[in-house]
C-alpha cells in the first residue's frame, strides 16, 4: 500500500511540474526605435527671408 502511495505522489508530482513547465508566461515588450526620417528637406530652416521686412540681415563676421 505505501509503494502505492508513494508512486501516485511521484506521478502527482511529475504530471504538476511538467504542466507547469507548459503554462505561457508574458513577455515584456518589444522596444523599437524610431526610424531616422529620410528624404526629408528642412523647408523653413533656413535664414533666408528672415529679416525684418526692409532691413537687410547684418554681415557674417568670422571672429577668431
Amino acid at each position: 500500500m505505501i509503494k502505492f502511495v508513494i508512486a501516485t505522489g511521484a506521478t502527482l508530482a511529475m504530471v504538476t511540474a511538467a504542466s507547469a513547465a507548459d503554462l505561457p508566461r508574458r513577455q515584456p515588450a518589444p522596444v523599437y526605435s524610431e526610424a531616422p526620417v529620410v528624404g526629408k528637406m528642412p523647408i523653413g530652416k533656413s535664414p533666408v527671408g528672415k529679416a525684418p521686412i526692409g532691413k537687410a540681415p547684418g554681415p557674417v563676421v568670422s571672429r577668431y
